[in-house]
């Protein structure tokens, strides 16, 4: 029947193969479903209500050891029924808070909104997913006889008080024991109700306690450290008993315990337990942290008030680091420094500590404090969401590497563990990124117990990265060997070499190119806003002020253009210049001819003024941001260039023969002695029959705002910080190669590679006096030409 069955099996299609390893997986890992929707429905609640379960995830469920318990499932699940019944409960329309949710639904601070028992549609859903959840988990260990597992291992433990159990009094016996251990709901009163036996029980231990250490040996100093507490605790807790008779004081005392003494002991457990598959997730932990710190980077905007449509480069390259951004940047990194010094010291009880304290304090800043900071709820924040979801992964992380325990040994990076072209390029990578390298080892030296100095540390470093780098290119020589007398390959050297080519070339061309195009393809029209003239006689009052605005600045059609670019025919100068623009950069501004305030002169001013002008023989002076002669001919600039920058020059190569228009100007007094100056241009190429001016302006693209940080800097800008900087790099690489090939070209580094390995385990170990002498005979090698010759011989 089986043979049969597993034929039918294999037989069916593979999309049903497929549904049936989805099912298999998620059976196999049901427990991880639930946290995944716990927490998915704490992300999308956000309120009191659905934070309780989140946090006996990551102090509780993934913390215990080997699963978590019966009566942890069972809180999960009866809290999850009452959380629905009370949010069903506060949907109804007579409480006050119900009757204006359009008003307050939207507001973080409201205590509806906090606790969780706000009126809205769908206020059921994810609990509801969560209970489906939870019961599948359930009807799991149900099938594979797991759910019941914590009351055999209660029935079992009580048939027979050994001298065994009572030492222990309650410590991790077996793995059912230590599921018992997990409960921390279990009463005290259970645990040490036989306190006469006990003591008569430790009599008896201390009279054997020769025998007994024989086959103990492994881990008696636990044990023994494990029966003082308790047996500590167990005089406390006999005391409390006594006193719940004389006063309701030793009442609360009592039922304390009960609460503290669970906990202690499932925590004391965790820190000391009797045995620990030790492993290394310190890894991904990192990598967790690093995508919370990418988060932050591109998406700080979502951490502050008032920041939702800011821009880090926009705010950065106005010197504001803004206060979200700066508080965000240093909690993260603090926090990613205090896991390196926890890994590297190999302290659980630190770690748990900073567990605790990191999931209470994620959990009230992100769920408290920043709805008030950014005035939108948790729910309404992407991408908070998004790095409280991948910090969740990294608490999960956490408590694995808790319950786990710490590696005995942490030898070199991560990335150094295979000698292929995956590592090569990641771990160049990784030492590429600028001060890292030099702060992992500097946080290496101070929290590794060593008696190397930080200079024969960094050494120490610096040799073996080099010597791993060599060994990968040796591995790849092997894999991959060049035959002798042998030329390279087509395939290598236009592969290899004209990738190199291609990129020198970029490299040098590369600021001409990018600010060619940056404008001609990728540019956008700055069209003016604002088009104003201001003319003044001499050094007196302004005679003319005038400004053209919205519809007084026209843009061209079709028509008028051709007819512009036709008047420039034969103009080899002109239509160079106009080679530049695009129809949609012109814009003609009609100014009206009347200036647009009164002509404020004081009465000896303008005396002296019309003896200025009368004097012909003098030279007066006219200001339209220039100075000029005073005669008004030739003084109006046609054609203007708007740049990019904020200086508007006139275009010489559309005015013809370098002659500007002329303009006439006039005063104009009525009977209440009011005056201005009334001005007219004369060669206007749209005739109109009022006093009136017209200016072309021709608008320089701009560059987007997503690269104008690149762009600002112009073309000897690029020059001097980008082609300059790599050119030297470049030129180091090819000019330097003569001085290293002592330490380059070596045919085999394992001996080296080895003995940098043997410094790392023996400091370890703790061996300190053998780190020294592994040093200095690591610092003779690299000083002995010959030496360093015949350690890297190929074997034979």
């Amino acid at each position: 029947e089986l043979e049969e069955s597993e034929k039918f099996y294999v037989g069916q299609p593979r999309v049903l193969l497929l549904i049936y390893a989805l099912y298999n997986t998620l059976v196999a890992r049901s427990e991880m479903v639930c946290y995944f929707v716990i927490i998915l429905n704490h992300m999308i609640s956000a309120s009191m209500i659905t934070l309780v379960l989140p946090i006996l995830i990551f102090l509780w469920a993934m913390l215990s050891v080997p699963r978590p318990s019966k009566r942890f499932w069972m809180t999960a699940i009866v809290y999850t029924e009452v959380a629905i019944v009370i949010k069903y409960f506060f949907q109804f329309g007579f409480f006050p808070w119900n009757k204006h949710v359009d008003y307050t639904k939207d507001k973080p601070y409201h205590p509806p909104n906090i606790i969780g028992i706000e009126k809205k549609e769908g206020y059921v859903h994810y609990d509801l997913v969560q209970l489906l959840a939870l019961f599948f988990h359930r009807s799991i260990l149900k099938c594979h006889g797991l759910w019941d597992e914590d009351e055999k291992g209660d029935s079992s433990s009580n048939k027979g008080d050994t001298d065994d159990e009572l030492s222990l009094a309650g410590g991790r016996r077996d793995s059912s024991a230590s599921l018992k251990s997990v409960n921390l709901a279990a009463s005290v009163e259970s645990i040490h109700v036989h306190f006469p036996e006990q003591q008569a029980a430790i009599r008896r231990k201390s009279s054997s306690s020769i025998s007994q250490l024989s086959h103990r040996s492994s881990f008696s100093s636990h044990r023994s450290k494990r029966d003082i507490n308790h047996t500590t605790l167990s005089l406390y807790f006999l005391q409390c008993k006594l006193c719940v008779i004389k006063s309701h004081c030793g009442l609360c005392c009592f039922r304390t315990l009960q609460v503290y003494v669970p906990i202690r002991q499932f925590f004391y457990n965790l820190i000391h337990p009797d045995y620990s598959a030790v492993t290394d997730v310190y890894v991904l932990m990192f990598l967790a942290d690093t995508v919370d710190f990418i988060i932050i980077v591109f998406g700080f905007w979502a951490f502050g008030k008032h920041s939702a449509a800011a821009d880090i480069t926009s705010s950065l390259s106005e010197d504001q680091v803004p206060e979200a951004f700066l508080v965000m940047v240093l909690i993260q990194f603090g926090t990613m420094v205090v896991d390196r010094a926890l890994y590297l010291k190999k302290t659980v009880m630190g770690k748990v500590i900073f567990q605790v304290i990191l999931v209470f304090g994620i959990h009230f800043w992100m769920f408290f404090i920043l709805p008030g900071v950014t005035e939108r709820k948790f729910s309404q924040n992407t991408v908070a969401q998004l790095w409280y979801f991948v910090k969740c992964v990294y608490f999960g992380l956490s408590a694995y590497q808790i319950r786990c325990g710490y590696p005995t040994r942490v030898l070199g990076n991560f990335l150094t563990k295979s000698y292929n072209y995956v590592n090569l390029f990641l771990f160049q990578g990784f030492r590429l990124v600028p001060f890292l390298t030099e702060l992992r080892a500097v946080m290496d030296w101070v929290w590794t117990d060593t008696t190397l100095s930080l200079s024969s540390w960094i050494c120490v470093e610096d040799i073996y990265a080099h010597i791993f780098i060599l060994k990968c290119w040796r591995e790849s020589e092997k894999r991959y060997p060049q035959p002798r007398g042998q030329k390279k390959k087509k395939v290598v050297k236009y592969g290899m070499g004209g990738m190199i080519i291609v990129l020198l070339i970029c490299i040098v061309w590369f600021p001409l190119l990018f600010m060619s195009l940056i404008k001609s393809v990728a540019g956008i029209t700055n069209k003016p806003l604002d088009v104003s003239i201001t003319i003044t006689l001499g050094g007196y009052q302004p005679i003319f002020t005038m400004s053209a605005q919205q519809n007084q600045l026209k843009s061209l059609d079709q028509n008028e253009f051709s007819e512009f670019l036709g008047s420039y025919r034969g103009n080899t100068a002109a239509l160079q210049f106009l080679e530049g623009y695009a129809r949609e950069d012109i814009t003609r501004a009609d100014l009206e001819g009347n200036s647009n305030s009164l002509w404020t002169i004081s009465p000896p001013s303008r005396k002296k003024m019309i003896q200025g002008l009368l004097d012909f023989d003098a030279d007066f002076t006219l200001v339209i941001s220039w100075t000029i002669q005073r005669t008004l001919e030739e003084v109006y600039p046609y054609y203007i260039k708007a740049p990019s920058d904020s200086l508007a020059k006139p275009i010489k190569q559309l005015l013809k023969d370098c002659k500007w228009e002329n303009i006439t100007v006039s005063l104009v007094k009525t009977n209440t002695s009011e005056e201005w100056w009334v001005l007219n241009q004369l060669g206007k190429r749209h005739k109109m029959s009022q006093e009136s001016l017209e200016l072309f302006i021709f608008s320089d693209k701009v560059s987007p705002p997503s690269l104008g940080f690149l762009a600002g800097y112009g073309i000897m800008g690029l020059y001097a910080s980008v082609v300059l900087v790599i050119g030297k790099f470049v030129r180091e690489f090819f000019s330097g190669i003569s001085h290293s090939i002592m330490f380059e070209e070596l045919p085999n580094v394992d001996r080296i590679l080895k003995l940098c390995t043997d410094i790392f385990l023996v400091r370890e170990t703790g061996e300190l006096e053998l780190e020294e002498d592994l040093y200095a005979k690591l610092i003779f090698l690299y000083r002995s030409p010959e030496t360093m010759i015949k350690w890297t011989r190929e074997k034979t």
